[in-house]
């Protein structure tokens, strides 16, 4: 978050201008200058001249560590390495769009961007069809219907480069760097109270406030804009059919949990639209789904839905999913961070709030005919046999990532029972320092 630089810039020397100030700087001092407070389209100009320079010198240093040169502490994206890293093992072919590094790994095997674009599409797996039937108002109806659950959207490497964007955030928020309402890190006051969160767009009002203002945006409030890699996930996730073109997200609220942090049940406001989604980092967990659901003791609720949470997953909440059955999440089982994008009403926008024309101009990956899925968890038709065995051979590798982290689902609070959510479960906003979230 730099500043405005006041005045006309001038050295020592007498030299004015930014070039000669950096010329005053020693190495130690040029890094720290570089490292951090850069638009993403200044980090790219920085890419882009260091890669020119090395270019120039005939190649590149050679040095035993993987560390990066140049970083950003808001979106981790490294400008330059000392060292090309080694291809993780358990990493998808990645893609050139700023999610995933520079797209340029073994597993490439010399595709095009678009043709690793469609090896990757067609290895997400959708799920559609959740069924739970309630009696509501006499009627009998699916409570679940609008659910979906997207899986491998966002690879191992990529789930890393947000997760690292997500604990810089929150180092800068624990420093001050970020506006006041945009990050609320709350006492641990009991089991399952006070996990950390970081709104951005807007500043959302979960109960009554000491002010009088009912729950919902707060539309005087400013909070910090999204992230650039926040808007790269967006994108990622509207190109691929994950969120439809007509609700893109234009805010989010990041939830960092520790280990028996929960979410009571709830219903999202209708400030926000849907569909809406959450996407789910580091730890496993369960969300119950119901038009009824108990609080069985802090931290811990029952209900009739119990839908597993993978890392990397993109949950979609739509129709009676998210406006009939309430959801909540369990004390978690270790450290879990979820990102929830939502599109604001157009009636209940900040008053200050600017659109983002980055994110009304996203069009939706093509598919041809041959290739669209046919129905649920159907994948798009690949009828190369080479790009068929990279796909196997990725998929492997993503479920052998699953394999290796604990599985600790809490399914033993699933029960039919009914539920009264107390109004300390979403206590008022207060000072930035103790405001609580959801999610």
């Amino acid at each position: 978050m730099a500043g405005d630089i006041p005045g006309k810039l001038t050295d020592s020397a007498g030299r004015t201008g930014t070039i000669g100030l950096l010329k005053t700087l020693n190495r130690d001092e040029l890094l720290e200058v570089l490292s951090q407070g850069f638009c993403q389209h200044c980090e790219a100009l920085l890419e882009e001249r260091v890669h020119q320079l090395l270019n120039k010198r005939g190649s590149e240093p050679t040095v035993t560590s993987n560390n990066t040169l140049i970083s950003n502490p808001v979106t981790g994206k490294q400008l330059a390495r000392t060292s090309p890293p080694p291809p993780a093992a358990n990493s998808d072919i990645l893609l050139n769009d700023g999610l995933g590094g520079s797209g340029s790994t073994s597993s490439d095997n010399g595709l095009s961007e678009e043709q690793k674009e469609h090896i990757r599409f067609s290895q997400v797996v959708r799920k559609k069809d959740f069924v739970h039937m309630e009696k509501i108002n006499g009627k009998s109806m699916n409570v679940l219907k609008g659910l979906e659950l997207h899986t491998k959207v966002f690879n191992a490497e990529e789930q890393k480069k947000i997760v690292e964007c997500v604990y810089n955030l929150q180092r800068m928020g624990q420093k001050g760097q970020l506006r006041e309402r945009t990050y609320s890190e709350p006492r641990k006051w009991m089991r399952g109270k006070g996990r950390v969160t970081i709104q951005f767009g807007c500043c959302y009002n979960y109960a009554v406030d000491k002010n009088g203002n009912p729950p919902g945006i707060l539309r005087e409030e400013e909070v910090d804009p999204l992230p650039p890699l926040f808007k790269q996930m967006i994108k990622r996730m509207v190109r691929w059919h994950v969120l439809p073109t007509m609700c893109v997200p234009n805010s989010c609220i990041v939830n960092i949990y520790d280990e028996g942090d929960c979410i009571p049940p709830h219903i999202d406001h209708h400030d926000f639209l849907r569909p809406f989604c959450t996407v789910s980092f580091l730890t496993q967990c369960n969300i119950l789904f119901g038009s009824s659901l108990k609080i069985v003791s802090p931290g811990e609720f029952s209900g009739p839905v119990s839908i597993p949470l993978p890392v990397g997953s993109v949950l979609i909440l739509n129709g009676n999913g998210a406006n009939i059955a309430k959801h909540c999440v369990p004390a978690v089982p270790g450290k879990r961070i979820s990102i929830t994008f939502r599109r604001m009403d157009e009636s209940k926008l900040p008053y200050k709030f600017l659109p983002d024309p980055e994110l009304s101009r996203i069009k939706p990956f093509i598919v041809s005919p041959s290739s669209a899925p046919q129905g649920h968890h159907q994948k798009p038709v690949i009828n190369s046999s080479f790009v068929k065995a990279i796909v196997q051979q990725n998929q492997h590798r993503n479920d052998q990532v699953i394999k290796d982290k604990p599985d600790r689902e809490a399914t033993k609070t699933t029960k039919n029972d009914s539920f009264l959510c107390g109004n300390d479960d979403f206590p008022p906003l207060g000072k930035a320092s103790k405001g609580a979230s959801r999610r």
